[in-house]
């Protein structure tokens, strides 16, 4: 069992999430999130003011999945979120020593379907 966590652009969720049924993966959880990377970010005027904006608007994708899946999953996202351009994100992949579903008591894959 494994935890892909991907950071990506907001404008690219649906198109990910496309890509990821095509491969029937439904399971995922969302989640807003800021950061800079290789972007920097910008500056913009506010009022006159130079304002340094450093933290980007990402989008947090979180999926577990059992070991066939795991390379499907981060081809998904990558045929989703990649546009060659500096800023389309980052994927984790990390162990998951233990899953339980609350609602059965299930434990291991059997938890995470």
């Amino acid at each position: 069992m494994k935890l892909i966590i991907a950071y990506i652009q907001p404008e690219v969720l649906n198109s990910v999430k496309q890509e990821l049924y095509k491969q029937e993966i439904f399971k995922i959880s969302i989640t807003n999130a800021m950061g800079c990377g290789q972007q920097m970010g910008y500056t913009e005027t506010y009022r006159g003011v130079d304002i340094e904006v450093n933290l980007l608007k990402k989008v947090r994708v979180e999926i577990a999945v059992s070991e066939p899946f795991v390379q499907k999953t981060i081809d998904a996202i990558v045929a989703g979120a990649r546009t060659g351009e500096i800023g389309d994100g980052k994927i984790f992949v990390l162990p998951i020593e233990q899953a339980v579903r609350i609602r059965s008591g299930e434990t291991g894959q059997a938890a995470i379907g």
